[in-house]
């Protein structure tokens, strides 16, 4: 039976989705991998976008609160913002690490250029991936 991974963040819509999209690409033959947030806010469509461009097609994830994952079955959660870190729910694991990044929505919020909109996510992707791709050491 595999060991599973959970990315939490405030609204499972861009930074945890991210890093599903990147988990399942890099760890998915080893582990079952699951992104939730304390709250839904639906699947950001930059996000979608800027994972395209690299690949990794996470159109069809859903957006989930944390109650939503077999939460018993859970070995790792890594929080992906502050808020997830500080109101993240109780997890029967082995392990729970905060790793922040910053928020493509929040650090857009009032930019008009879409081009620089799409230079935020992109940056906070490659982040979020060479984060996931360097998993081996914090994986059991």
């Amino acid at each position: 039976m595999k060991q599973s991974i959970l990315f939490l963040c405030t609204g499972n819509s861009c930074r945890s989705q991210m890093a599903e999209g990147f988990a399942k690409k890099y760890w998915g033959e080893k582990f079952d991998i699951y992104s939730a947030g304390i709250t839904k806010h639906g699947l950001n469509p930059r996000a979608v976008k800027v994972m395209e461009e690299v690949g990794i097609d996470i159109s069809t994830h859903v957006s989930n609160t944390s109650d939503e994952v077999p939460a018993d079955k859970i070995n790792y959660v890594f929080t992906v913002c502050g808020n997830a870190h500080e109101t993240c729910p109780h997890f029967s694991v082995g392990k729970i690490k905060h790793v922040g990044f910053d928020d493509p929505p929040f650090l857009t919020k009032d930019m008009s250029d879409e081009e620089e909109i799409l230079e935020i996510y992109r940056r906070v992707r490659d982040e979020i991936e060479n984060f996931v791709k360097g998993l081996d050491g914090e994986l059991i």
